[in-house]
């Protein structure tokens, strides 16, 4: 397992970053443990979690596991926004709610501080200055060594980091974003923010909800039982489906899985590893239901793409955009300044 920087911080992370939202739900504990131990066992020091994944199981399971082990050696991240109860107070970004769900966290993952602690999204309803300041109040008494954010847009993460700036507060470290190669709208704002400001990124779903892991193929009608698409479909929710059964998704998937005969590796591999190829990223996070779709997944580690390959993938999954992002654009923004190299 390879290891990067998290931003500007100089937190060392694993290239993959474990996922806990199965655990209590597709995966017992039992089973989660084993995922846990297989994924340290391999070289991952980066677990992430949420208040809210299956109610707090989640957290409860990382915190059984997590106190047998070395906690210095480990990596931490959990998040707060969400609801957890019924009262008016007992959701969103306010700082009563995040103090509380702080202490829940800490109670659940049985530590005395979390190395991540990240707002699960943007909170409309509350000032971004109260959520900030509670942040970094928290920082402030060692209680979280690292703050950051998921599901912003790219004018509330600047706006985030504007504040923080000018008020004193500890900045954002890392971006909990949507990305893979089904999902490149990222890359418009949110990517180009977190360079410029020095932010550590954290894709989820970076297999695009089990669509790039290797499963589908354009012959089938719908997906095959004991997938998450699956599960999706016994749910009676086709949307999942639907909305990429597309000659696009196909498409793409017939070269994702060309590039990985090429390469010796599998689909999913092949996937992650083209993230972990792109500029800005620190580490997708994985998720799994079993150790053996954990051990396919960590394969994307400690090998790179070539070239021409990214170029492929690149291409078969580029966007349609407009303006201001498209290339006359583009063109407006370097006129003049094309012996221009960003750092």
């Amino acid at each position: 397992m390879n290891y990067r920087y998290m931003g500007m911080t100089g937190l060392k992370v694993s290239e993959l970053c474990l996922g806990t939202m199965t655990f209590g739900w597709t995966a017992g504990e039992d089973e989660s443990r084993r995922i846990l131990d297989h994924f340290v066992a391999g070289g991952g020091n980066f677990i992430d979690t949420a208040n809210v994944y299956s109610s707090g199981k989640s957290e409860d399971i990382v915190g059984n596991w997590l106190s047998g082990q070395d906690r210095d050696d480990l990596v931490v991240a959990t998040k707060a926004r969400f609801a957890t109860g019924d009262g008016p107070n007992q959701i969103g970004l306010s700082r009563k709610h995040i103090m509380k769900a702080v202490r829940e966290s800490l109670e659940r993952l049985k530590t005395d501080y979390i190395d991540l602690y990240q707002v699960h999204a943007w909170d409309p309803a509350t000032q971004v200055e109260e959520t900030l300041r509670a942040l970094s109040d928290l920082v402030d008494e060692g209680i979280v060594m690292y703050t950051g954010a998921s599901n912003f847009r790219g004018w509330q993460l600047q706006k985030a980091i504007d504040v923080s700036r000018e008020l004193g507060f500890v900045q954002f470290s890392c971006l909990q974003p949507q990305y893979s190669l089904l999902c490149r709208a990222t890359e418009l704002e949110l990517l180009p923010v977190c360079i410029n400001e020095g932010l550590g990124v954290i894709p989820w779903s970076p297999l695009r909800g089990g669509w790039l892991s290797g499963k589908y193929t354009r012959e089938m009608s719908e997906p095959p039982a004991e997938t998450r698409l699956g599960d999706s479909l016994k749910g009676g929710n086709r949307e999942r489906w639907d909305a990429f059964n597309n000659e696009k998704t196909w498409s793409l998937l017939e070269e994702l899985k060309s590039v990985a005969q090429r390469s010796g590796r599998t689909v999913a591999q092949v996937a992650l590893n083209w993230i972990l190829c792109r500029r800005g990223i620190t580490a997708p996070i994985i998720g799994a239901r079993s150790v053996a779709q954990l051990e396919e997944n960590m394969g994307a580690s400690g090998w790179r793409l070539g070239n021409e390959e990214v170029k492929s993938l690149d291409e078969i999954s580029r966007m349609d955009i407009t303006y201001p992002y498209d290339s006359f654009a583009e063109l407006q923004q370097k006129r003049g300044r094309e012996d221009y190299i960003p750092s």
